[in-house]
């Protein structure tokens, strides 16, 4: 019971976070089953199969702010980079995974303010289909080796390419529901999704998002930014930490 309670709680987190902020929830997702016992396989596996669920949630609670034809693009390159992703997970060590993710970090929070520190290049950015695909299949295939479905890192990317950051984040719930499930597809086939702590899981998280997706439509813009830049960075620390 103590465990299926532990479960629920990491759920309804995770899913908070998610809401607010449009990410996936796996870099707190993961790291918490962790400390909660299970396998990183296992954990990386149950992350994804819970994003599809949550994020629609958050999707349909903010649908009026998702930029439908940047979803298209991102969806195109990273679903490709999440099963990638999937493909190669456990290939390479944590700490090469970890060193990779916060480099990408570092960039991602610079791209939350890329308008204001360097306006001058932000111009030059070309938000095209091109760019997009790119960038998102890159997050998705960095993100999805350590079990993530590229949340995390999609709304400071779509912030550089020039998505307001309601819009960023209501585009990035929409995107991980389908970079999430070409994910979890791999590790179902490879048995590695344990049922009992996905249910708990699944029902704080859809809870919980659906609390941060109200939450997130009533703050402010510059609110989000400095929430999400500091979220960013405490997980590119927490995912070095763990690697060491």
């Amino acid at each position: 019971m103590a465990e299926s309670i532990t479960y629920l709680l990491i759920g309804l987190f995770s899913g908070f976070m998610s809401g607010v902020f449009g990410i996936g929830g796996g870099s707190i997702r993961i790291p918490l089953l962790s400390l909660a016992g299970l396998p990183l396989l296992n954990a990386f596996a149950i992350n994804l199969l819970i994003i599809p669920l949550s994020s629609s949630i958050g999707a349909i609670s903010q649908r009026r702010n998702i930029n439908k034809k940047v979803a298209v693009y991102m969806i195109i390159g990273g679903t490709l980079g999440s099963v990638m992703g999937a493909l190669f997970a456990g290939l390479i060590s944590m700490l090469g995974l970890a060193v990779i993710f916060v480099a990408v970090s570092v960039m991602s929070v610079i791209g939350i303010y890329l308008d204001r520190i360097a306006p001058a290049l932000a111009r030059k950015i070309s938000p095209g289909p091109r760019n997009i695909i790119a960038g998102s299949l890159a997050i998705s295939l960095i993100v999805g080796m350590r079990g993530g479905s590229g949340g995390t890192l999609f709304p400071p990317f779509l912030r550089a390419m020039k998505l307001n950051i309601h819009k960023a984040i209501a585009t990035s719930l929409f995107v991980t529901i389908f970079t999430a499930m070409a994910g979890v597809v791999i590790y179902w086939r490879r048995g590695d999704i344990v049922w009992l702590p996905a249910t708990f899981m699944l029902i704080g998280s859809m809870v919980g998002v659906r609390i941060g997706s109200r939450v997130s439509l009533k703050a402010k813009s510059t609110w989000l930014e400095i929430g999400l830049t500091i979220l960013v960075v405490a997980l590119a620390f927490i995912t070095i930490y763990k690697a060491l």
